[in-house]
C-alpha cells in the first residue's frame, strides 16, 4: 500500500510539473552521524556498529488547493539515547490534501493542536525523538470571518520499527471551535478590544482487555478557553475535565482528571510584565493506557518554568512535567533602562527577572477508602495547592551594550528541585539547590570577525541534595563572516565528591554555512543527563566521539 501511495504522488508531482507551473517543491533533508568510542570513566559505552546515523527527508507539493507530503526516515541504528522504538527505514508520514478559503482537509497524517494543547496536541519535536502524529483524517471549516471549526479522527503513531510505522491501539476523535467576535460582530471590528472564545470535545477508544477490571473503552474529555486582548493587555484562560480513564500512569483509579492554565501580560516599548498559573489533576491521557513516559500521549502539558539555553542551568537540573498533577506559577518582568541616562548608557539597558514554581496538589484521601468499589482514590479542586514542593526557579539578568562592538549579559539562577519526584540523577535524594552564575560577552572585532564568551558556576548546597558537586563551564565561539564558525565547551567537575570523577567534559564544533546547506561537526566527551524541550525530556547517555550533522532546505 506505502508503495502503490508513493509510485501515485510521485506520478502525479512529474505530471502536474510537466503541465502547469504553478506547482510549488519544497522540503529539508537532516542527517546526524555518530562514530563513539568507549569511554570508562564516563561510562560512555560502544555500540557494536560503531557508527550510529538519524536521517530524514520531507518533501512536500501544492498545486494550487492540492497538497501533499512525504518524509522518509532512516535510523541505521539510531544515534546514542534516541528511543529504541526508532529502527530501520522507510515512509515515516504521508498525506493528501485540499484547501480553499473554506474547507482544508488532510488524508493521512497531521499534526494539529486544539487551543494550548491541554485536551490534544499532536506534533514532533526530532531532538527529543518525539512524534505522535496522527494517522486518519482532518477537516478544518472557516464558515465566517472569525469562525474556524475543525474535526479529527485517526491513529496515533506509537513507534517506527524495521521501517514500519505502528500506531497505537486505541482510536482518538476531537472537535474543536474557535470564534472571534471580532470578526462575526460588525461593531467590534477593528476595535481595542479583541475576544476569542473556544472550546473542545476529544475522545479516545481502547478495547477493554483487563481481566480483572472493568474499564472505560470509550473516554471523553471537553473543556472551553477564551483570549482578550485590550491594547497592551493580554488574557487568555482555558479550563478543560477528562472523565474517568484509568491507566497505567494512574495506577487504575478512575477519578476524573481537570486541568487549568491562565496567562496575564502587559507589554509596551522597553517594559513587559508576564503571569501565568496552571492547575492539573490526573491529565495523562493515552490512546494506549498501558504506555508510559512519552508514548501515546494524546495531550500535552505545557511547563510553567523559563526556557534555558545556557549549558549548566538547560542540562544538569532541568524540569519535567509531572503529568499525574502539579500546581504551577510563573511570573516575568523585563524593562530597558532607556538609552542615553545615567543607568542606561548610550544603549540602553535591559533587566529581566523570571520567577517559576511547581507544587504537589492536595490529593484529599479521607473521604475514601482504597478498596472502595468505585475506584475513586481521592478528591482535588483546582489550584488547592500541597506543601510538597517539585521545583523553583529564582533567576534575573542584565543585558547591556557598551558599545557598537561589545555587550555583556550577567545571569543569576537559584533552582531547586525536587529529586525524588522529577529524578534527574542517582547521587542525591530530597531537594537538590544549584546556585548558577553566568558571564557572557560577545565582540565583533569587524565585519567579518566576531566572537563570543560564556563564563558559567554552578554550586550545589551540601546535604542529601549535594549531588555531584560544583561545576564550572566555559563556552568560546568564533565566526569568520558568515559562513564559518568554530567553538570550545569545557564542562568540569571540579568540585565532584569522589576526586577521580572530576571530569572534564571538552567538547570542539566546527560548522560551515553555505546558502541553505549546513554542516556542524562535533568531536568530544558529553555528559550523561536529561535532555528537555518544554517540560518533555529524553535521558541521553554518556558518549565521546563524533558526531556531524547535515541540514538542507529546498
Amino acid at each position: 500500500m506505502k508503495k502503490i501511495f508513493l509510485t501515485l504522488f510521485l506520478g502525479n508531482v512529474f505530471l502536474s510539473i510537466g503541465q502547469n507551473n504553478s506547482a510549488n517543491i519544497t522540503g529539508n533533508i537532516e542527517s546526524t552521524f555518530q562514530y563513539l568510542r568507549e569511554d570508562t570513566l564516563i561510562d560512555a559505552k560502544l555500540p557494536p556498529e560503531k557508527g550510529l546515523i538519524n536521517s530524514y527527508m520531507n518533501v512536500f507539493y501544492t498545486q494550487g488547493s492540492f497538497k501533499a507530503g512525504v518524509r522518509l526516515e532512516s535510523y541505521s541504528p539510531h544515534i546514542n539515547g534516541y528511543p529504541e522504538r526508532f529502527d530501520g527505514t522507510g515512509l515515516g508520514m504521508r498525506y493528501v490534501g485540499y484547501s480553499d478559503k473554506f474547507v482544508d482537509v488532510t488524508l493521512g497524517n497531521f499534526y494539529e493542536q486544539f487551543g494550548s494543547g491541554l485536551l490534544f496536541r499532536a506534533y514532533e519535536n526530532r531532538s527529543l525523538g518525539y512524534d505522535n502524529a496522527m494517522d486518519g483524517i482532518r477537516l478544518i471549516l472557516r464558515p465566517h470571518t472569525g469562525v474556524v471549526i475543525k474535526g479529527v479522527y485517526g491513529s496515533q503513531r506509537q513507534d517506527f520499527t524495521k521501517g514500519i510505522v505502528n500506531k497505537a491501539e486505541g482510536i482518538v476523535r476531537g472537535l474543536d471551535v474557535d470564534v472571534n467576535l471580532n470578526g462575526i460582530v460588525k461593531q467590534l471590528k477593528d476595535k481595542k478590544l479583541n475576544i476569542t472564545f473556544g472550546g473542545s470535545f476529544v475522545s479516545k477508544y481502547q478495547k477493554d482487555a483487563n481481566p480483572l477490571l472493568k474499564l472505560p473503552e470509550n473516554v471523553g474529555s471537553y473543556g472551553a478557553r477564551t483570549a482578550i486582548r485590550f491594547g497592551k493587555i493580554t488574557f487568555d484562560g482555558e479550563y478543560v475535565i477528562k472523565e474517568n480513564d484509568p491507566s497505567a500512569d494512574n495506577k487504575y483509579i478512575y477519578n476524573a482528571g481537570h486541568a487549568a492554565l491562565f496567562n496575564l501580560g502587559y507589554t509596551k516599548k522597553g517594559f513587559g510584565i508576564l503571569f501565568s498559573a496552571k492547575s492539573s489533576d490526573n491529565m495523562s491521557y493515552r490512546s494506549d493506557r498501558t504506555q508510559s513516559l512519552q508514548v501515546d500521549l494524546i495531550n500535552y502539558m505545557p511547563s510553567m518554568n523559563k526556557t534555558h539555553t545556557y549549558n549548566l542551568v538547560a542540562s544538569l537540573y532541568p524540569y519535567a512535567t509531572q503529568l499525574n498533577g502539579e500546581i504551577a506559577y510563573q511570573s516575568e518582568i523585563m524593562y530597558t533602562i532607556p538609552k542615553g541616562s545615567k543607568l542606561g548608557g548610550k544603549y540602553g539597558t535591559t533587566l529581566n527577572a523570571n520567577y517559576s514554581t511547581a507544587y504537589m496538589p492536595n490529593q484529599n484521601t479521607s473521604k475514601y477508602n482504597p478498596l472502595d468499589s468505585t475506584g475513586i482514590a481521592y478528591t482535588c479542586k483546582p489550584f488547592d495547592m500541597s506543601s510538597t514542593l517539585f521545583w523553583q526557579d529564582v533567576n534575573f539578568s542584565i543585558s547591556r551594550k557598551i558599545n557598537k562592538s561589545f555587550n555583556i549579559i550577567v545571569s543569576y539562577f537559584d533552582i531547586r528541585l525536587n529529586n525524588d519526584v522529577a529524578k534527574v540523577t542517582e547521587e542525591a535524594t530530597g531537594i537538590i539547590n544549584a546556585h548558577i552564575g553566568v558571564f557572557e560577552f560577545g565582540y565583533k572585532i569587524n565585519k567579518n570577525h566576531s566572537i563570543r564568551v560564556e563564563l558559567q558556576e554552578l554550586m550545589t548546597e551540601k546535604g542529601k541534595g549535594r549531588d555531584k558537586g560544583d561545576w564550572a563551564t566555559i563556552v568560546a565561539e568564533y565566526n569568520y563572516k558568515s559562513h564559518w564558525s568554530f567553538g570550545f565547551q569545557d564542562q568540569y567537575n571540579y568540585a565532584h565528591p569522589e576526586e577521580y570523577m572530576r571530569i572534564h567534559y571538552i567538547i570542539g564544533t566546527v560548522g560551515y554555512l553555505q546558502g541553505s546547506s549546513r554542516f556542524m561537526l562535533a568531536v568530544g566527551r558529553q555528559r550523561a543527563g536529561l535532555f528537555c524541550v518544554g517540560g518533555v525530556c529524553r535521558n541521553v547517555p554518556a558518549s565521546n566521539g563524533l558526531t556531524l550533522t547535515f541540514t538542507q532546505s529546498f
